[in-house]
């Protein structure tokens, strides 16, 4: 199971901070199948990296079979 709670992902971009990601809770249990869909630049890409372990997220945690991936 791959368990997120309340994921944020900020990045800095000149004086302004993007909220690629903004509080996102998610569970997916073994055997399920998910889609993530939406507009260019909603964060898709980014929520694939966090999930993945290749970006940490700013805030909020992340389990993969109740092992803490980033516990933030």
């Amino acid at each position: 199971m791959i368990s997120l709670r309340n994921i944020c992902r900020d990045y800095k971009s000149g004086d302004r901070i993007v909220h690629a990601v903004d509080e996102v809770s998610l569970e997916i249990r073994s055997g399920e199948f998910v889609a993530i869909t939406g507009p260019s630049g909603c964060g898709k890409s980014t929520l694939m990296h966090l999930i993945a372990g290749l970006e940490t997220p700013t805030s909020g945690e992340i389990y993969v079979d109740e092992v803490a991936l980033h516990n933030g």
